[in-house]
């Protein structure tokens, strides 16, 4: 009897796999059982070949050769993990394999990390697929006790495929014709133009901003503040005079307490977490990116087994997964959790709409925690502080309404109206788990804060101890944040200007992008330097606004896209021709190229240094990294670049903002950009060296973890000997 192949998408997927399958023999490159073989990619290994596949016409980059429209799209094996690929191939190749099973990630892009590698290898044996949500030991013999064909994930395969293509066709078209036509790394695609439009519009916005003045009156009677209320209902007008009139008419005046209201409230929990609602809140509160967030969750669900699936769109469970709450809840009672876990268990679960809805789960529900049994010592801080937001979400849904009882008192002085609000809590609920109310403060902007206020009633006499009339100026938009950013691609209807049915078509098609592409987007956006990082904010480059003027107008519509988006969705579910989509895509790229060939504007570069590249002479620019300053040259097939400055962790002893690590070698010095603060490198470390023996454990110990996540960073690093140093004085 033959063997059956098992592909993963990451080799610590396919251990956990194997374990279950008791695939114990390590052949290094896969494992090997009695009935399975499981192997995997490193991601990728196979991708859509580069256009110099398809005639030596395309080596060079030049305005005649364009549009590129290749008739068959050819694939080729990544070259830096083609090793792996070769061993892979080599396995499925064997006599002894009678099937093979997907086990690549359960979504469209998984599902094209598998089928291109099949594609590639030759592989014409039966096809299943594995489709689970959690990587735990039981949802694992679960998923192989009902694996389905693979014919039915063929539609899957196929939206995946032309998405690539469209890609391919519409994003090297455009960013060739626009690079050759203007001689500068300039770059477009289906999702990140759009983005990038959305993001230079916001910029504008706030560039042309007029602030206004407004007033408002705050008066103080025994012990509370009530606020003056036009007859409107507004709390401000921007009448100065109207507002001086006020404060004449009332101030030393006696008025009467006119209406005292009292009303039982509820608030119930927010949904449950889909993955964009997480990398929202996690940059939100902890200022972490969107790529970041996601690479937390995946470790969180490969490698811990603790969560379900990051990349979904769903906000609910299916019913299906009812059954298994109590196990769940079970398996996060630890810690501060476990009172209110507790809590749960012991009354009678309600499974409402709330969060269980099959209708609103597409392939994936909502990220919840798996009944894998949780060792919270196991986890860094940062994966601590996206499993806490998982795990006190999942718990709220299932605990009890927040209630409160809402007061509102109402007085008139001299035929002027005030008011004051409060809020007396009856029972917290499931606010309980959360340490900070301010978390959920969602009080629209204009309205009244809560405050404690006395007993009083209806035709109380009331005069004013003080009475202020402040002046306020209208704020401009804010920047976006990579929160702010993650809201609108998700319902880009609400930031761009159109028409109606253009917004309910966008409120339909789930917005620019996927859950699971979003992150690559946003990342995308600062390494082409088309948007720079100020503290959470992100603002458009010199180069961002160019290339959104530069690149024709319909690729800069959300609309489109999202349209892109919905056909993509019709043929995974076989509504819509894959072919008609991808020729659609060929004729469009045809049209991008046209509009950029006889563009009449001029692209002009602000960030030229004097400093010529050592490499081909060309003068260099200075960018501004995520992570630091360099310089790179202007050529793009030369491709050089230099580290001038990076940021640290380190604190400013004096306006203990984060310092700038500038030059090289014994000239390496720290400098404030906020203050006038300065100090070389060397005198840092002996400082810190001279304060080593008066650092306690834990100390040492969180310092080496800040460090060494330093020295993990992609670019040169400052902290790498210093770390070392730490090891050794140990």
């Amino acid at each position: 009897m033959g063997k059956t192949l098992v592909l993963a998408e990451k080799p610590s997927v396919g251990r956990s796999l194997a374990k279950v399958l008791r695939a114990n023999i390590n052949k290094r490159s896969y494992l090997e059982g009695d009935k399975y073989i499981v192997t995997w990619a490193l991601g990728h290994l196979v991708t859509l070949a580069d256009p110099e596949a398809y005639g030596e016409q395309y080596k060079s980059w030049s305005m005649e050769t364009l549009p590129m429209l290749p008739n068959r799209m050819k694939l080729n094996v990544i070259p830096k993990t083609s090793k792996q690929f070769s061993e892979v191939k080599k396995v499925m190749m064997r006599k002894d394999v009678d099937e093979l099973v997907i086990a690549t990630d359960a979504g469209r892009e998984g599902e094209l990390v598998a089928r291109w590698i099949i594609e590639k290898a030759g592989f014409r044996k039966p096809i299943k697929r594995l489709w689970i949500s959690s990587q735990t030991d039981k949802a694992i013999k679960e998923g192989f006790a009902k694996l389905k064909p693979g014919k039915e994930y063929d539609n899957l395969y196929m939206a995946a495929q032309c998405r690539a293509e469209a890609d391919w066709y519409v994003g090297l078209n455009v960013t060739r014709a626009l690079t050759c036509k203007y001689n500068a790394q300039l770059s477009a695609g289906r999702v990140q133009t759009p983005t990038l439009a959305m993001i230079v519009q916001r910029e504008e916005e706030i560039k042309n901003f007029k602030p206004r003045d407004y007033y408002n009156i705050a008066a103080k009677a025994n012990g509370y503040t009530m606020h003056w209320q036009n007859k409107n209902g507004s709390f401000n007008t921007f009448n100065e005079e109207e507002a001086k009139a006020v404060v004449s008419k009332v101030r030393g005046q006696k008025g009467k307490i006119v209406e005292v209201s009292q009303s039982d409230k509820k608030k119930y929990s927010p949904a449950l977490y889909d993955l964009t609602e997480l990398q929202r809140d996690a940059n939100r509160f902890f200022g972490f990116s969107a790529k970041q967030t996601l690479s937390i969750m995946q470790r969180l669900y490969e490698n811990y087994k603790f969560l379900t699936y990051p990349r979904t769109d769903s906000r609910y469970i299916s019913q299906d997964i009812v059954p298994t709450l109590p196990d769940r809840l079970k398996a996060i009672s630890v810690g501060k959790y476990s009172k209110f876990a507790g809590e749960v268990l012991k009354g009678r679960i309600k499974a409402n709409k709330s969060f269980v809805d099959d209708s609103k789960v597409s392939d994936h529900h909502a990220i919840i925690p798996t009944e894998e049994k949780v060792s919270l010592s196991l986890l860094s801080s940062e994966e601590m502080k996206i499993y806490d937001l998982v795990v006190k979400r999942f718990l709220s849904i299932m605990l009890p309404s927040f209630e409160y009882i809402q007061t509102t008192i109402k007085a008139e002085v001299n035929g002027e109206i005030f008011t004051a609000s409060g809020k007396v809590v009856k029972s917290k609920g499931w606010k309980a788990v959360y340490d900070k109310e301010e978390d959920f403060d969602d009080k629209s902007e204009g309205e009244l804060k809560d405050q404690i206020l006395p007993k009083v009633v209806k035709g109380e006499e009331v005069a004013f101890s003080v009475v202020n009339m402040s002046n306020q100026k209208t704020k401009p938009p804010a920047r976006f944040t990579e929160a702010a950013l993650l809201s609108a691609m998700e319902n880009p209807q609400k930031y761009v200007q159109m028409d109606k049915v253009s917004s309910k078509t966008l409120g339909e098609t789930g917005g620019l992008g996927t859950v699971a592409t979003r992150a690559d987007i946003i990342e995308k956006l600062y390494n082409t330097f088309y948007v720079e990082k100020n503290g959470k904010e992100m603002i458009p480059t010199s180069k961002g606004k160019q290339v959104v003027e530069l690149v024709p107008q319909d690729l800069k519509s959300p609309l489109l896209t999202a349209k892109w988006e919905k056909d993509l969705e019709s043929i995974s579910k076989g509504r819509l021709s894959g072919k008609n989509f991808v020729d659609g895509m060929k004729s469009y790229a045809s049209k991008l190229v046209d509009d950029v060939k006889s563009s009449k504007d001029k692209f002009k570069y602000d960030n030229i240094t004097g400093k010529k590249c050592p490499q081909c002479g060309k003068y260099m620019l200075e960018v501004k990294g995520k992570n630091g300053k360099m310089l790179v040259c202007q050529d793009r097939e030369c491709g050089y670049r230099e580290n001038l400055s990076r940021f640290t962790n380190v604190r400013c002893p004096e306006c203990h903002k984060k310092l700038e690590l500038r030059g090289e070698g014994e000239g390496k010095i720290y400098v404030c950009t906020t203050c006038s603060f300065r100090e070389k490198y060397s005198s840092f470390q002996k400082r810190f060296k001279e304060n080593n023996n008066k650092l306690n454990k834990k100390e040492v110990s969180n310092y080496m973890k800040k460090m060494k996540k330093e020295a993990e960073a992609p670019m040169n690093n400052p902290f790498g000997d210093l770390a070392a140093m730490f090891k050794n004085n140990k």
